[in-house]
């Protein structure tokens, strides 16, 4: 009998071979692959797949990542061997600028394209870094992730917000840093999505988006964080987007 394949370290989930597509999620600053413990395994035939990101929950041990762009090319080696289908990314907030370079290096490396990136509550790369978390100091840092503990359904403990304030303060310098005057155009679509209440980034000042490809904006309902809890019009609009490869 053949030994198994190791363990993908990118995916906690290895991939259904009978899916009709693929939605890859990359958890945004400080947290990891879990915090998409609410989604479904699939929608519509397409799977939802989280990634686990170097230097976050069970890759805590390995150093974490300097750029968007750096990561960008670990996850397309990584997710090669998963690009056999329709696929797509999706980030919200920070994470969408790695879903972003992802997407981008897949298409500058001539490996298979997505067929459509769906960024959340994001500026485009060119208009950043944006947002309040950039200018935060670790106590002010602490108390966010405290939130949104409380908001994934757990208990904040002062041990682990310390242990995840390390990996937030290192996600937060690596979106200050990214700085990008002259987007690469992606030949896939993309999908920016907004949310009616969100007071963290505005849907309206996300039209940048078009410079970095086909864009379709989308306004959702919700604060900034109703995506945690896997609103069925977002998996609609997301398993359609998918599908229609």
């Amino acid at each position: 009998m053949p030994a198994p394949s190791p363990r993908n370290k990118w995916l906690p989930r290895k991939p259904s071979s009978s899916a009709a597509g693929r939605v890859f999620l990359i958890p945004y600053s400080g947290c990891g692959a879990s915090m998409y413990r609410r989604w479904p395994q699939r929608h519509q035939d397409v799977e939802f797949l989280p990634v686990e990101l170097p230097g976050h929950e069970t890759r805590f041990a390995e150093p974490n990542f300097e750029s968007y762009q750096e990561l960008a090319k670990a996850m397309a080696a990584g997710l090669e061997d998963h690009l056999d289908k329709p696929f797509g990314f999706f980030g919200h907030c920070g994470s969408a600028l790695a879903a972003y370079e992802v997407s981008a290096e897949l298409i500058r490396a001539g490996m298979p394209t997505p067929a459509r990136l769906f960024v959340s509550s994001e500026v485009a790369p060119q208009d950043g870094p944006a947002g309040r978390f950039l200018s935060m100091d670790d106590t002010e840092l602490g108390a966010e992730l405290e939130k949104l503990m409380r908001e994934l359904g757990g208990k904040p403990d002062a041990d682990l917000v310390a242990f995840y304030l390390e990996v937030l303060r290192a996600d937060v310098e690596t979106n200050k840093r990214y700085v990008v005057p002259e987007p690469f155009r992606l030949s896939c679509p993309i999908t920016a999505i907004g949310w009616s209440e969100d007071d963290e980034i505005p849907y309206a000042t996300m039209g940048g988006w078009s410079r970095c490809g086909e864009t379709t904006g989308v306004l959702l309902d919700g604060r900034h964080h109703r995506f945690i809890d896997a609103p069925t019009e977002l998996l609609d609009l997301m398993s359609a987007g998918v599908a229609a490869r």
